[in-house]
């Protein structure tokens, strides 16, 4: 239907071409903007439902009876489905350390938060496939189990911060109904979508300028497969870059659209989601340089890995 429309505006009423650069970007801008917002405002919707089962209290009692290998999993699945904003990461990991968490598992499930972004997955879903989708939720999930058991093994406790009290969060009503989830998740859906929408739509422009002015051959001369520099340059590129990684997904769409290999283009949505300035600077508050340099070092080889492997098999 979108795509319906946006033909009728930009090619009918506004008289562009296909063949016109500017009018091509205008029709991919055009047709994708209300595609992503509604497929945003269903995942959104969906997600803050299921959210409501997983509180953070719960989730750090649950994870801090179990031991390392199970709970990395666990850690890394529940991260999935529990997005908890930055402001919440530092309480949120004090409290797992003091629950019992093994280190480690608690890294699984700070890595699988931003990565597997859940709002991205039902992106990936509607606009590439389930393949691509479940190729991008696995890569996140076995890296996130990895690198948990990797920083486990290491036994780097010791280069914890010496931390305070844990901030209390505010009292939530206890076993709410599911229509007083549902009138909680549609308050949350539009309150996140006043805050997102605007980077969504400037990355779809970006997507938009990507698809109708980047020539066909550009990325595939300088990031394409036979660039074996291709994926850390993109990693390289991508941390300065904070984003989520729902907001990367238009970008990403046009730059597979223009030829970038699959496992290079979820290299980058990775490290822009994944391997974030502010959230590093956050981390700072707990833990000490030396931890975050490792955290952030296996992090980054993890994707590159990830890159490399899916461009060989796709």
């Amino acid at each position: 239907m979108f795509e319906y429309l946006s033909d009728l505006l930009v090619y009918g009423w506004l008289g562009f071409s296909s063949v016109d650069r500017f009018g091509a970007a205008l029709h991919f801008f055009v047709a994708d903007t209300p595609n992503i917002l509604v497929l945003l405002t269903v995942a959104i919707f969906i997600i803050s439902v299921i959210r409501s089962y997983f509180p953070p209290e719960k989730t750090r009692v649950f994870l801090s009876r179990r031991h390392s290998f199970l709970g990395n999993i666990l850690a890394a699945l529940i991260g999935i489905i529990t997005p908890f904003c930055s402001c919440s990461a530092v309480p949120l990991f004090i409290g797992f350390i003091e629950a019992g968490v093994p280190l480690g598992v608690t890294f699984s499930f700070l890595i699988a938060s931003p990565m597997v972004n859940e709002v991205a997955l039902i992106l990936l879903l509607g606009l590439f496939g389930w393949k691509i989708a479940l190729i991008y939720m696995v890569s996140g999930v076995v890296i996130a189990i990895l690198a948990g058991i990797i920083l486990g093994k290491l036994n780097l406790e010791h280069l914890l911060e010496e931390y305070g009290a844990i901030p209390q969060a505010e009292c939530a009503i206890s076993n709410p109904t599911f229509s007083q989830r549902c009138h909680n998740a549609v308050q949350f859906t539009i309150e996140l979508l006043r805050y997102i929408t605007p980077y969504i739509v400037l990355a779809i422009a970006i997507g938009g300028f990507i698809h109708g002015f980047v020539p066909e051959d550009f990325l595939t001369r300088y990031a394409g497969k036979d660039n074996f520099l291709a994926v850390p340059m993109v990693v390289g590129i991508g941390v300065p870059l904070y984003n989520s990684a729902g907001g990367m997904v238009p970008v990403v769409y046009s730059l597979i659209e223009k030829g970038l290999p699959l496992g290079t283009a979820l290299a980058f949505m990775m490290a822009v989601s994944a391997i974030s300035f502010p959230e590093m600077i956050i981390l700072r508050k707990v833990l000490k340089v030396k931890l975050i340099a490792i955290f952030a070092g296996i992090l980054t080889f993890a994707i590159i890995f990830t890159g490399y492997l899916f461009n060989m098999i796709t």
